[in-house]
Parts: C-alpha cells; sequence; structure tokens
C-alpha cells in the first residue's frame, strides 16, 4: 500500500497535481454514511451512501445521472473532504463543476480516453478501459478521499461486460473498512456490492407519477423532472424506494 501511494504521488508530481493529494485531508466525521447533499434521497437510505463500499448511479443518457454525481461530489467538498473522479471517457465539464458548487481545490480529476465509439479499435479501447480501471484502484489503495467517482456511463456495454467480475471484487476488498465512499457510474449495474446502493435514475415515471421531463421557458433550459429509484441489495432483504428530485440549471451568458 505505501508503494501504491508512492508511485501516485510520482505521477501526479510529474502531471503537477500533486498538492491535491498532499493536503491534509480533515477529520471525517465518525459516521458510516455519507450525505449525497440532497435531503429528501437522505431521508429515503437512511442518511446517505455507506463508507467502505461501492454503491453505483446508473441510468441513460439524460436521465439525471450526472447531476446526481455533481451533487454528492458538491457535498463532499463542502463537508472538508478530498473528492476523486476517474473521468474514463474524458468528459468532465469543469464549469458545469463549479457551478454546482463543487471545490475544485478539493478534485482530483483523472482523465480517460475510452471513446464511446470505437469501431475497429476495440482492443485499443478495451485497454484504456483497464488503465482507467488501475487508476481507480491506485486512489482507493492511496486514501484519504471520503468520495471516489469512476465515471464510464458513455463506455461501450461490451467492454464492460468484458472486464472479469473478480475485477469489482477487488475494488470492493480496497474500499472495504475504510471511510471512502466509492461510487461508479454507468448507465446499468457493473458491481453490486451486498451493503452499497444502486440509485437508478431516470425522467421517465419510475411508478412516482414523474413524467414531465426536460422543461424550457423562453426557449431557455429549465431543467428536468428526475425520478431516484433507491434499490438496496442485501443478503436476506431487498428494499426498493424512490423519491423525485429536480435539476437546477445555470445560465451561463
Amino acid at each position: 500500500m505505501p508503494l501504491a501511494r508512492a508511485e501516485l504521488e510520482s505521477l501526479l508530481r510529474t502531471r503537477q497535481l500533486d498538492r491535491t493529494l498532499t493536503t491534509a485531508l480533515p477529520a471525517v466525521p465518525d459516521t458510516d454514511l455519507a450525505s449525497t447533499g440532497i435531503a429528501a434521497l437522505d431521508a429515503r437510505v437512511g442518511g446517505g451512501l455507506p463508507r467502505g463500499h461501492i454503491s453505483e448511479v446508473v441510468g441513460p443518457r439524460s436521465s439525471g445521472r450526472t447531476s446526481l454525481t455533481l451533487q454528492m461530489l458538491a457535498a463532499a467538498t463542502a463537508r472538508g473532504e478530498l473528492v476523486a473522479l476517474v473521468d474514463a471517457l474524458d468528459m468532465f465539464d469543469v464549469e458545469s463543476a463549479a457551478a454546482a458548487g463543487i471545490d475544485l481545490a478539493r478534485l482530483l480529476w483523472v482523465r480517460g480516453h475510452v471513446v464511446s465509439n470505437p469501431g475497429l479499435c476495440r482492443d485499443m479501447n478495451q485497454r484504456a478501459l483497464e488503465q482507467a480501471i488501475r487508476a481507480l484502484a491506485l486512489i482507493l489503495q492511496a486514501g484519504n478521499f471520503g468520495l471516489v467517482v469512476f465515471d464510464a456511463a458513455e463506455a461501450p456495454a461490451d467492454a464492460l461486460r468484458r472486464l472479469p467480475f473478480t475485477t469489482w471484487l477487488r475494488l470492493q476488498r480496497m474500499v472495504e473498512g475504510s471511510q471512502t465512499t466509492c461510487v461508479l457510474v454507468g448507465g446499468d449495474t457493473m458491481a453490486r456490492s451486498s451493503a452499497g446502493l444502486t440509485l437508478r435514475t431516470g425522467v421517465r415515471d419510475l411508478g412516482l407519477g414523474v413524467s414531465r421531463g426536460v422543461r424550457f421557458q423562453n426557449r431557455l433550459f429549465e431543467g428536468m423532472d428526475v425520478a431516484a429509484r433507491v434499490v438496496r441489495a442485501r443478503a436476506h432483504v431487498q428494499e426498493d424506494a424512490a423519491v423525485a428530485l429536480t435539476t437546477v440549471a445555470t445560465n451561463c451568458a
């Protein structure tokens, strides 16, 4: 573990990003849950996402998964925690992140080079995805992060399916017992931690009567109504709850 941290710090120094990792992390509150920053959602899941486990935010494109992820990152930095984002497809928008309230000085952003339509370059794309997984593993081993997000939402489904299932078991062992919340973001579930949560987002009716979808006013995007379904995986108990969320749009004139 010290060797992995040393390798990560050396890489960050090379890219002039070492201050993000070496800045001391304030003491994390003595709790097993990390608030999502959305009161209605926290109320449904008992206070937030479990630390020391892998959870997921899944849903189709334009379902609200990015808005939910940004909100969680913003809530973590507001608590004084360091956060990390492994952006497998290099799609992170810094301006949107700042507008959502994320303290960028507390964010480690690892940019990948997976592409959504690899064409004949499937093998290169697969290697890029595996490199992103290795970056995630190094960050989890390094510690010091309150929230670590792996965003592969636009990655080809077949590339994700080709990853051995032991990949997720290995990552779960790395985060287990720590104060880190690990969140995977994708179009569909990738791993199912026995104590983690899956937040499934969508603008269509998920049994909540929410179907208004995207709203515009005077030709300007105003926001969209998002339904987030919470699926809790347990060894013997299956729980299912849902909550309606509304995104906030920023006018970047």
